[in-house]
């Protein structure tokens, strides 16, 4: 179906790169090269416009002062804002003045197919509870992975491609970013869709007990073993095995799971002879599988085994553009599941809220606040006060009014990286009087963050200060990576050499470099 979306950039390359993408979609572009004469042109073409894709930065009229009029005139068309700042500051101050989702440029034709549907659905629904897309537990396909970040839309990609052979897959990243979910999509678009998806978690099974579940046992195969058990790998015979936390696996077992992945043959406890098998083994890990293979802790001929096709899911906090996308997804499905007998909404100072927040949990973090928020709800519309736990968390905030928040005249970016703002007066004055490294005094001010030279009173080496200020920057930024290359006046591809040259991991920059 032809919709309406209308451009507001005053760039002109811009507005012609957006118009294309656009119209390849099916879609009508209408264009206007500030905020003033969007709204003109709104109020000219009345209902007709779907959705709005804003500028930030335009003169006469820039996007914020857009969308301020827009609530004012009650218009609620939804409003994509594009950003060339992607700073998180930027993006909670669009999503609280009310808009539906937020682009970074430049932006990709997928990101931006994937925004306007997500708008055009919301501006079409009427007003019903809608049915759950799927049950909890059900079959899961690459539809049912709700994504709106570039990282994600690649990830994905090298997922589809991966589910077209049995290549052996490890799914790399931190607990609760999706990696069952995406190895479900995986086996639903493979050819053995049809077949068994058997899951294992080999951090939850005893050691002594990782070879029987796996490989399964002969009944008297040892004490306590009164009856036959077919084992893990019989179960998923012809199917897909998904391995979750790999690298917890005992030693000893890895040498049998290294013949199973080689020979497709296994050897069941108390068997004579091994069984063949025919499995597509996918893994899973939140560690570091090649530091643990240089510490000693997994072998590595079954490393290289394995890691033939890795993909790693980047953590939430590092695909903020998610977050808006999966609170939506969240609360229609359920309010579907809690038999509401109406809609919930999420109010914009609660988007912006749940946006800024790095979720360390990321998505099973998320899905749970929001199953919390939908259960609890008075009212059809969740605000910030539905949030309390996150709110919290998030040093400086302060509550605006039952439907938004602001970070008060520091600003999110100067905001405390330790000191809640319920912090005691005895407990400011003690960070005062022992300020960590890089850690703010009581006033938000960093003093003597950086040294310029040596306890032996000599100038410091230059790159011993570029390292220190890189981990500064990480810490004072929280792992933003697009604003700590900003600040620093870096690209992003220099700044991820420098993190490697330097062995700085960006989610913890205060360890020290291996």
């Amino acid at each position: 179906m032809t919709s309406h979306i209308l451009v507001i950039d005053d760039d002109p390359v811009q507005r012609r790169l957006l118009t294309n993408m656009i119209e390849r979609l099916g879609h009508v572009a209408h264009l206007a090269d500030n905020g003033r004469s969007g709204l003109e042109l709104l109020e000219r073409k009345g209902g007709m416009i779907n959705v709005i894709l804003l500028d930030l930065l335009m003169p006469e009229m820039n996007g914020h002062g857009f969308l301020e009029a827009l609530a004012e005139r009650g218009i609620d068309t939804p409003v994509i804002v594009q950003t060339g700042q992607g700073g998180i500051e930027t993006v909670v101050q669009a999503m609280q003045a009310g808009a539906f989702d937020f682009l970074v440029k430049p932006v990709s034709p997928e990101r931006l197919s994937i925004a306007i549907g997500n708008a055009l659905k919301m501006a079409s629904r009427d007003g019903r509870v809608k049915t759950a897309r799927r049950p909890r537990g059900g079959a899961v396909g690459f539809d049912d992975v709700v994504s709106a970040s570039p990282a994600m839309i690649r990830v994905l990609d090298l997922a589809r491609r991966a589910a077209q052979s049995n290549i052996p897959i490890v799914l790399e990243g931190e607990s609760g970013v999706g990696k069952e979910m995406v190895a479900r999509a995986i086996q639903a678009a493979s050819d053995r869709a049809s077949k068994p998806f058997v899951t294992v978690n080999c951090g939850a099974i005893p050691h002594n007990l990782v070879e029987s579940i796996l490989f399964g046992h002969e009944k008297g195969a040892f004490t306590g073993a009164t009856e036959k058990h077919s084992g893990k790998f019989v179960d998923a015979d012809g199917g897909t095995l998904f391995l979750d936390e790999i690298g917890d696996l005992p030693l000893e077992v890895q040498v049998k799971l290294l013949r199973a992945v080689q020979q497709g043959e296994i050897e069941t406890v108390g068997a004579r002879q091994p069984q063949r098998v025919n499995v597509r083994l996918i893994s899973a890990t939140n560690k570091d599988l090649i530091n643990e293979v240089r510490e000693g802790r997994f072998r590595e001929d079954l490393y290289y085994r394995l890691n033939v096709f890795p993909i790693t899911i980047p953590a939430l906090r590092r695909r903020k553009e998610d977050i808006p996308v999966l609170v939506r997804a969240f609360v229609e499905r359920f309010t579907a599941e809690q038999r509401l007998s109406h809609a919930v909404t999420v109010s914009s100072g609660a988007m912006a809220l749940l946006t800024a927040y790095d979720w360390p949990g990321n998505i099973r973090q998320l899905e749970n606040a929001i199953f919390r928020a939908v259960v609890l709800a008075e009212g059809g519309e969740l605000t910030v006060k539905d949030f309390p736990q996150i709110a919290t968390q998030i040093p400086g905030y302060v509550v605006a009014d039952r439907s938004g928040f602001s970070w008060g005249e520091a600003g999110p970016e100067r905001r405390p990286l330790l000191a809640a703002p319920e912090a005691t007066a005895a407990s400011r004055a003690d960070i005062a009087a022992n300020p960590e490294p890089w850690e703010p005094v009581a006033d938000g001010r960093f003093e003597n963050a950086i040294a310029s030279v040596d306890q032996g009173g000599e100038v410091r080496k230059l790159a011993d200060v570029e390292e220190e200020l890189i981990r500064f920057a990480l810490k004072f930024y929280r792992g933003q990576m697009s604003q700590v290359a900003r600040k620093l006046g870096i690209g992003r591809s220099t700044l991820y050499r420098k993190l490697k040259d330097y062995g700085i991991d960006p989610d913890n920059p205060l360890r020290e470099a291996a």
